[in-house]
């Protein structure tokens, strides 16, 4: 396992970072438990989760693996949680309001059984609380030892740069990190999110690094998936859709690249699309999905595996979304490379 720095923080995390949202779902909690155990054998540190995946049962699993763990577990394992979503019919039990987001903090280092979150997210931006309101609360949680970083999941560019500008002018706690969708079928944050996240020294945490499942080369055209995988229970479950994906040539030409480095190298295609955007720029740590140890197992696999320049190439060529319109297109390319357009 590899490790860097957590965003401009000097908090160290494994280059693989374990996501726990099918915990209590999809994986009872003998796996959960199970996963836990190989990811820290493997040298694993950084766990995330949230308050609302499987209804809290996520925190809930961790919490009594932490417990039950030796001290030295415990003193090596990086938290990350969220909170933005509803965990109550009430109609203050959702958004980033100071009194949603200290009940919620409160709730999740009771299930987790922890003094302090490592790093607390917001877990989406939210239209209706005053931003200002949001980051004084968590500079506030910071203060009484509650978390120790601030981060953010789901935030567009400008609302990135705008919570990072209120933060710094108010002497607050400046978010470290940044958890968005990102992967070789979903590259559109490269054109504002990342270098937003460059320009303010922000770590990029990906969730869903294989797309649903479509990089691990499982999903064939014209035959709709079926079975125990998120796709087979739902086809049109959110963004890696069948129907959607399947319909894009671009989807089979990146899944093909895909699988030439994988056969080249004698590795999983799931190991190659790790390790593809594990080496992305700005990216702190990676956030694996497993439903079952196996897979799991395969994951971990890309802990020190880097693709090499020629490699990287095809998977970049084969899954660049080329956008065409202003100011995407053409200017923005030149743009990007610093080119000068008519010679000047």
């Amino acid at each position: 396992m590899e490790y860097r720095l957590l965003g401009r923080s000097g908090c160290v995390v494994s280059s693989l970072c374990l996501g726990t949202m099918t915990f209590g779902g999809e994986s009872d909690e003998a796996t959960s438990v199970a996963q836990l155990d190989a990811f820290v054998a493997a040298g694993g540190t950084f766990i995330d989760t949230a308050d609302v995946y499987t209804g809290t049962t996520s925190e809930s699993i961790i919490g009594r693996w932490l417990r039950a763990a030796s001290p030295e577990v415990r003193d090596q394992v990086v938290l990350a949680s969220k909170a933005r979503f509803p965990t109550g019919d009430g109609a203050n039990d959702l958004g980033l309001s100071r009194r949603h987001l200290s009940t919620a903090l409160d709730a999740s280092l009771r299930r987790l059984q922890v003094e302090a979150i490592d790093l607390y997210q917001v877990h989406a931006w939210d239209p209706l609380t005053p931003l200002e309101e949001t980051l004084r609360f968590l500079d506030d949680a910071v203060t009484a030892g509650k978390i120790r970083y601030v981060g953010l999941s789901n935030f567009t560019g400008w609302q990135l740069q705008h919570a990072v500008d209120v933060a710094e002018y108010r002497g607050w706690s400046v978010p470290v990190t940044l958890q968005p969708h990102y992967n070789l079928l979903g590259r559109e944050l490269e054109w504002e999110i990342v270098p937003a996240c460059a320009a303010n020294g922000l770590g990029i945490l990906p969730w869903s690094p294989l797309a649903g499942g479509w990089l691990t080369g499982k999903y064939r055209a014209e035959e709709r998936p079926t079975g125990a995988t998120r796709l087979g229970e739902d086809p049109e479950r959110g963004l890696e859709a069948y129907d959607r994906r399947s319909a894009e040539q671009r989807t089979w030409d990146v899944i093909d690249a895909v699988r030439h480095v994988a056969e080249g190298r004698g590795v999983s295609m799931a190991q190659v699309a790790l390790a593809w955007v594990v080496d992305r720029p700005q990216v702190s740590s990676v956030i694996l999905g497993a439903r079952t140890l196996e897979q799991l197992t395969d994951n971990l696999g890309a802990a020190e595996l880097h693709l090499d320049a020629e490699e990287t190439v095809l998977l970049d060529r084969a899954s660049d979304p080329a956008p065409a319109g202003y100011p995407y297109g053409e200017q923005g390319r030149a743009q990007r490379s610093r080119a000068v357009p008519g010679g000047r």
